[in-house]
């Protein structure tokens, strides 16, 4: 097989680029942040590694649509539907991505956001700046059940970290069937089933990718069927969740309180009730941009292991259904 030819759309002095030194002797590379030399490059390309996380957003579909040989994209992020534009969703060329990379960081806040309400830490924090000693009761997580709305890689991550600390795991799938045997899982209810989950549950924990179906899947009757005690936590997309509901729930303490990582609108925006909530445990979408390892290296890694399968004829991982969207 020739070298193929691999388009890099990211910023060429980006330091997770240095995770293509093994590569660099069985491929043509050529890296850009500028719509002009992507879409020339593009003419040749067989395969487009798409950044989205770094530098500039390009016009994709521009450079999509000048890359008549292509037989390969990938993704350095998990969430592609940004990408899913109508002539390359319905067009044969593969995509990947980098869903699991990002999974035990972002399991790592559940717990954290578990514990963060649990044992009152917002309390302890205020207590401690004010030199106030100030005996309150805290709860335990054990015996708790958590409620996971999107079962896929961070999911039964999620419930990998939180089994052991006694808590019992409920879930939700399209297809119950598949994880019939999952020994992490107390409890697995098809998706039609939500709400009747949801009234059993004391954390919630949404970690779907975004599509058609899940957008806003988390609103008003979702926080009406949980208990007042809830707690929920976002660690997927932020439009699953209904803001603008999840304020309302918050306000009117429908639930208990919610730790988040992401949002429908990002940056969150100033004006945004969220931030002054004291029920409210925020992370700016930050919590799986790890170190040691980078979170960039490790997403670029994930593409060199697809490379090589690629230049060896074997199939691809993490192969997204361009029609379901993840």
């Amino acid at each position: 097989m020739s070298k193929p030819n691999l388009l890099v759309l990211s910023p060429p002095d980006h330091y997770a680029l240095r995770n293509l030194e093994p590569i660099k002797e069985f491929a043509n590379i050529f890296i850009t942040n500028e719509d002009g030399p992507a879409k020339e490059f593009a003419k040749t390309a067989d395969i487009i590694l798409y950044s989205g996380m770094t530098g500039k957003n390009l016009d994709f579909p521009t450079v999509f649509a000048a890359a008549p040989q292509l037989k390969w994209i990938h993704s350095l992020s998990a969430g592609v539907e940004k990408l899913l534009f109508p002539a390359f969703a319905g067009s044969a060329v593969p995509l990947t991505n980098a869903r699991g990379v990002f999974k035990r960081s972002l399991a790592e806040f559940v717990v954290l956001g578990m514990l963060y309400f649990s044992k009152r830490v917002r309390r302890l924090v205020d207590n401690q700046r004010a030199n106030k000693w100030d005996n309150f009761s805290t709860e335990f997580i054990e015996n708790k059940v958590m409620g996971i709305v999107g079962y896929g890689e961070i999911g039964r991550e999620c419930a990998l970290l939180a089994k052991p600390l006694g808590v019992k795991i409920y879930a939700t799938r399209r297809n119950p069937a598949k994880s019939s045997n999952d020994a992490l899982l107390d409890k697995i209810f098809p998706a039609d089933q939500l709400h009747a989950m949801l009234g059993e549950i004391d954390y919630l924990v949404a970690a779907a990718p975004l599509t058609p179906e899940t957008n806003h899947l988390i609103s008003t009757s979702a926080f009406e069927a949980m208990k007042p005690t809830a707690i929920v936590m976002n660690v997927g997309r932020g439009p699953v969740i209904d803001e603008a509901a999840l304020i309302n729930a918050l306000q009117t303490k429908r639930i208990a309180g919610a730790a988040l990582d992401v949002f429908e609108v990002e940056p969150l925006p100033a004006t945004s009730p969220l931030w002054q909530m004291e029920n409210v445990f925020i992370s700016p979408h930050c919590t799986d941009r790890t170190v040691n390892p980078d979170w960039l290296d490790l997403s670029m890694q994930c593409f060199v292991a697809n490379f090589w399968r690629f230049a060896n004829g074997q199939p691809l991982e993490n192969v997204v259904d361009k029609k379901a969207g993840y």
